[in-house]
């Protein structure tokens, strides 16, 4: 992992992201899944300059206060390179195999709100924080070191869910993260925007984000031998068949293919205000070639 952050980074990537996940995704198997913010905290002392992420974290996995404090002391020791990325979680799986609650995603999404209000808080400029909401309640929580960061760590709100998800992005948000077509990130955009009236918030302050599977290589035929290496690899721990599913989610995501190809498929959704992406290599921990070849093609020009 060390190894692939460095390569990140030596490709001028601006940040570099985790999942926040106790088992693998989508199905659960004894593969190796490091805990996220123990990663952030190793790649906070091993990098340089790249910006640290996690898409994202499960405000259920640990408590708000806590969880504001370990993202304050993550933001010290990397000077200032954290991305609060969190959403209400949902892999009941994990939930479950950890003991932890799974209350419905209604619950879920008020806790978020609750959740992200108290981190804001606790990066400010008070010496304690009281705090008495429906699910948390903080009786004078100290919180030093403050983060580097002013006024507060980036805070990326995940997800699209249109009633409460989007209204909790509109009040709290610095970054959103959804939509998986054109149409539908104009969709929920708008939606955005009209939970951003309703706070009296600009949603032009907000930076909508988007993230795609990565496969890239120079020519179509060296992409179709990396989805047969990435199908092969997959289908030794989920079978065959869920092997086949994931190879053709990837087939559909507009980065995948050669460079010029997913330049040409990225301009739609820049048009339509996307702003950010953010790109998975499922090959990285193995073949960084794709990785690289993004960073000093497209990524040069974007």
């Amino acid at each position: 992992m060390l190894e692939v952050a460095r390569t990140i980074e030596a490709s001028g990537y601006e940040s570099l992201w985790v999942f926040d996940h106790f088992h693998t995704v989508p199905e659960p198997t004894q593969e190796v899944t490091y805990e996220a913010w123990t990663l952030m905290a190793a790649l906070a002392a091993t990098t340089e300059t790249v910006r640290l992420g996690q898409m994202c974290t499960s405000n259920s996995y640990r408590m708000p206060s806590y969880l504001a404090k370990v993202a304050a002391n993550v933001d010290v020791i990397s000077d200032g390179r954290l991305e609060m990325g969190i959403g209400a979680g949902w892999y009941e799986h994990e939930y479950l195999g950890y003991g932890y609650p799974f209350p419905k995603a209604s619950v879920r999404i008020d806790q978020l709100a609750e959740g992200v209000e108290i981190m804001h808080r606790m990066w400010g400029d008070g010496d304690e924080v009281v705090y008495e909401g429906r699910y948390y309640h903080l009786a004078g929580a100290i919180n030093q070191p403050k983060p580097v960061q002013r006024p507060r760590i980036p805070t990326w709100i995940a997800g699209g869910g249109e009633r409460r998800t989007l209204r909790v992005a509109a009040r709290f948000a610095d970054y959103t993260n959804f939509g998986s077509s054109v149409d539908e990130f104009v969709h929920k955009s708008e939606v955005l925007a009209g939970h951003c009236r309703d706070v009296g918030r600009d949603v032009d302050e907000i930076t909508r984000s988007i993230m795609f599977g990565a496969v890239v290589a120079a020519t179509e035929r060296e992409v179709v031998d990396k989805l047969d290496r990435y199908e092969n690899r997959m289908a030794a721990v989920v079978g065959p068949d869920k092997a086949a599913e994931m190879r053709a989610a990837y087939e559909r995501s507009v980065a995948v293919g050669t460079p010029d190809r997913i330049a040409e498929r990225i301009e739609p959704w820049k048009a339509a205000g996307a702003e950010y992406v953010i790109l998975y290599f499922p090959e990285a921990a193995y073949d960084r070639s794709g990785l690289e070849l993004f960073a000093s093609t497209i990524g040069a020009g974007s």
